[in-house]
């Protein structure tokens, strides 16, 4: 049986983006309250009856929660334009090597705008 899981965190940064036209009001620090979904899909194991068990989801994606919360995103090494497209792509790319069952990434940085990432193309 096919199944996904998603898993929420949350955590606290302050950025501005350095590459917005002149008079951008995101061009100006500003923090945001972040959501982060994390989804893996796969088989439930006939045995245990999960796919994969949310304490080891959260042994990957925790420290990484951590290392974002209540820091300047753009003095986070990778993240020097850090919009929510690319900080998604920066969160793929430190988590898939260990949960091959990742299949999206979302990022939300308010409660009404949120970006999906599946991966590189």
């Amino acid at each position: 049986m096919r199944t996904r899981l998603e898993r929420s965190y949350r955590f606290e940064a302050a950025h501005f983006l350095p590459r917005v036209p002149p008079g951008h009001k995101c061009a100006r620090m500003h923090g945001h309250s972040y959501l982060v979904v994390v989804v893996i899909e796969g088989e439930v194991d006939p045995e245990l009856g999960w796919v994969m068990d949310f304490a080891a989801i959260d042994e990957h994606v925790q420290p990484l929660v951590r290392a974002l919360d209540h820091q300047v995103l753009n003095e986070v090494d990778g993240l020097a334009n850090p919009t929510s497209e690319l900080l998604a792509a920066w969160l793929w790319a430190r988590l898939a090597p260990s949960l091959p069952s990742l299949v999206e990434l979302q990022v939300a940085e308010t409660t009404t705008s949120r970006v999906s990432y599946r991966g590189p193309a």
